[in-house]
């Protein structure tokens, strides 16, 4: 061998040895001892890692979109009225859920929810590998997981926000019951048709609350969670159709598995079609007014502003659906129908608020504030601005007779108490002068205060009040349920035409406490409110005595006779027992009727304000008419309201505990020899001659107390136009049961 071989050989030598030492060396590193502990190491490592994550990351508050929810308004029956808020939910505690209900979502997401530790760790992990490599939404996740993600979390499919995800629900799982995640779940969970949470969505698929679905409903619900738009029956393609009720299948047969529904009732249950979509409630119409009435209502009653205005609350209304439509059809068949502005100006300034109560319950059942909220911003039916004219005079009497006051003779004031009914009499023991004229400028001389209140005799209340005392006029008045602040009550003579300002909601009350026999009565238009299990404490609309039973029948006994036999003849109804009361403003910027039945108050204004400029004007000339008294527009509703909203039910009697008043007897009128006698408040010939009209006080007194002096001024009440008396020949029967008369 050469030396080039032999060297040649020791180089492929020292190759194979190298090459060899290498091999050995990796194999050395490489054993399966060596890779155990690499693995052990590895896991270490990451048990470690998620140790650390663990204690790091803590169960965060809410997001923003989890906790926003609508609030919901209903009808007193329960129907669905309008939803107020960003996002349509309506948050359902557990109980309210049927446990078959509750377990459909079980059956459908998670078997296993019910013993597993909130996790699914194989679940993750696969989430987690396709989310890193760019493969999209994944399932897998646990009941647990999805309301983390979508209480705590949000919808981003990052790695991070799964580790979170992973951690919070172990941790969730460990401090809150199986209970509260499930309905923490179904309460958050997007079911479609803008439903976000399983009541919204009853309401949404099948119009109904969550605690009226069936099983076969909630497996519907359950299976739509998986793909709201795709499944949607009214919007789903064949293949849509055919998943999802593959799904609901899928539902049903897990829970024949788990013994949640016996097998013999699943094999008898039929898909569920769900309604066609329909749009949420708005804010048109009453609505608007509803709502902003039951605000103040709540937030009065000391309900938190900012915690009902984050949403999630359930406010149920005493607004009775048939009743409210009655009053809507009421309005526009008697007044808005006949207006019209392009042709009349006047008639866009006419305005109609109206309130009708039950008075044993002291709930509002209907409510007419105006046009729309979205078309007249404010709230006829609660605005206190106008003056209640002559509505206020059974006030005065009720006053006198809780008080036992007497007229100037000493005599006690009964509805029979004779006072001088001559125009413009000068008021006797005022400190104020004030000598108020009649409607047209009418006396009526000694007149009993049944007629004086039939007639709405301007100066024989200005006296009654003064008799009582002002002062206890007030408060009775405020007692009865009007609103001292309201403006314009001030303790003056002229209060006894009713110059105050005073709402339709107002004088309902004050004619339900006289209906409810002195037991005062505050309308409310909230019947209950709720978020979740809290209930809200709200103060009883009936609660105390206002006035003495006696005081308060004697009135209504008194007002009967406005009806039978006087300015209130317009809503007479056969068989039917009505009481109310008239009023007509000054300048005729308001007019009222005010009326009752022993089971339906209702009061009727109608307002002068001009169209955009919210200025009190006139309503004379309205609807081609002349000057608009409370026993036109106003008691024409009325009565087409109530004959209406008592339809089918038993004409009804008032129970009265009384001995006066037209309810009880004609009060008997003065016969010519009366008159040589001096009645209660009543001049002689002499005081006569020198307290004629003549006498009234000097101008300046008047601009202070009273309209002008002459006898062509309106009276401040606006002079309710009188009836004749006894029963006019001219009324006649509308065929409803109502008798109508062309003047008030």
């Amino acid at each position: 061998m050469g030396r080039a071989e032999e060297r040649r050989a020791r180089q492929k030598s020292a190759r194979r040895a190298k090459r060899a030492a290498k091999a050995g060396g990796i194999r050395r590193f490489f054993t399966w001892k060596w890779l155990l502990g690499y693995l052990l190491g590895l896991c270490a490592l990451f048990i470690g890692g998620f140790f650390i994550l663990y204690l790091l990351v803590e169960v965060p508050p809410a997001n923003a979109a989890a906790k926003a929810e609508a609030n919901v308004y209903k009808y007193s029956d329960g129907t669905i009225m309008a939803k107020e808020g960003k996002v349509n939910r309506e948050s359902v505690p557990l109980s309210k859920i049927p446990k078959e209900v509750q377990h459909t979502f079980v059956a459908a997401e998670n078997k296993d929810f019910y013993s597993d530790s909130g996790v699914s760790f194989t679940g993750t992990a696969r989430g987690l590998v396709n989310t890193a490599l760019g493969r999209g939404k994944q399932g897998g996740s646990t009941i647990t997981q999805q309301y983390v993600k979508n209480y705590y979390l949000n919808q981003e499919q990052t790695v991070s926000r799964k580790l979170k995800e992973l951690v919070i629900s172990l941790k969730v799982d460990q401090q809150k019951s199986k209970d509260y995640i499930l309905q923490g779940y179904v309460n958050t969970s997007y079911y479609g048709r803008g439903a976000y949470g399983i009541q919204a969505a009853a309401r949404a698929y099948y119009n109904k609350d969550v605690e009226d679905l069936s099983v076969e409903q909630g497996a519907y619900l359950a299976s739509v969670l998986q793909a709201p738009s795709q499944y949607d029956w009214s919007a789903a393609g064949p293949n849509g159709k055919r998943l999802v009720k593959a799904r609901w299948n899928y539902v049903l047969n897990n829970m024949v598995e788990k013994g949640w529904l016996p097998k013999g009732e699943r094999e008898g249950l039929k898909f569920p079609i769900p309604i066609e979509p329909r749009p949420i409630p708005g804010l048109d119409g009453q609505t608007g007014y509803f709502i902003e009435a039951a605000k103040k209502e709540l937030y009065k009653a000391g309900v938190n502003e900012n915690e009902f205005e984050a949403g999630g609350w359930t406010v149920t209304l005493n607004i009775d659906k048939k009743k409210q439509k009655a009053l809507e059809t009421a309005v526009r068949s008697q007044l808005t129908d006949k207006l019209d502005p392009k042709k009349r100006k006047v008639d866009g300034n006419a305005q109609v608020g109206a309130v009708s109560v039950n008075p044993k319950s002291g709930g509002i059942v209907a409510m007419y504030g105006g046009a729309g909220a979205t078309k007249h911003y404010i709230n006829n039916a609660t605005r206190s601005d106008y003056q209640p004219a002559s509505t206020f005079k059974p006030l005065i009497l009720a006053a006198g007779l809780e008080n036992g006051s007497t007229a100037q003779d000493s005599t006690p004031i009964t509805a029979s108490t004779i006072y001088d009914g001559t125009s413009r009499r000068p008021v006797k023991g005022s400190d104020t002068a004030f000598a108020p004229p009649n409607e047209d400028n009418k006396s009526y001389g000694p007149i009993s205060v049944q007629k004086a209140m039939n007639n709405s005799v301007n100066s024989v209340f200005a006296q009654m009040a003064v008799d009582v005392g002002l002062d206890k006029v007030k408060n009775t008045a405020i007692d009865l349920g009007m609103n001292e602040d309201a403006g314009g009550f001030d303790v003056r003579p002229a209060m006894s035409l009713g110059v105050m300002g005073a709402s339709p909601r107002d004088m309902a009350g004050v004619y339900s406490t006289l209906d409810n026999h002195g037991k005062k009565v505050t309308p409310a238009i909230v019947k209950s409110a709720e978020k979740g299990d809290e209930r809200s404490q709200l103060p009883d609309p009936t609660n105390g005595q206002a006035i003495s039973r006696g005081a308060a029948d004697s009135v209504t006994s008194v007002l009967t006779g406005v009806v039978d036999d006087g300015t209130g003849q317009a809503v007479r109804q056969q068989g039917q027992a009505v009481a109310g009361k008239t009023g007509t403003s000054d300048d005729n910027k308001s007019a009222w009727f005010s009326g009752y039945t022993p089971d339906l108050v209702t009061s009727v204004g109608m307002f002068g304000e001009q169209k955009g400029v919210g200025k009190q004007v006139s309503l004379k000339g309205t609807a081609g008419g002349g000057r608009v008294n409370g026993g036109d527009y106003p008691a024409k509703i009325w009565a087409a309201y109530t004959q209406a909203a008592l339809n089918g039910q038993k004409a009804s009697k008032f129970d009265l505990d009384t001995d006066m008043g037209a309810a009880v007897k004609p009060p008997p009128s003065p016969s010519s020899s009366d008159t040589s006698e001096s009645p209660s408040s009543s001049p002689s010939a002499t005081e006569s001659t020198s307290e004629s009209p003549s006498s009234s006080p000097s101008s300046s007194e008047s601009a202070s107390e009273s309209p002008s002096a002459s006898s062509s001024a309106s009276p401040p009440d606006g002079g309710d136009t009188p009836s004749p008396p006894g029963p006019s020949s001219s009324a006649s029967d509308d065929g409803g049961g109502f008798l109508r008369r062309d003047q008030e």
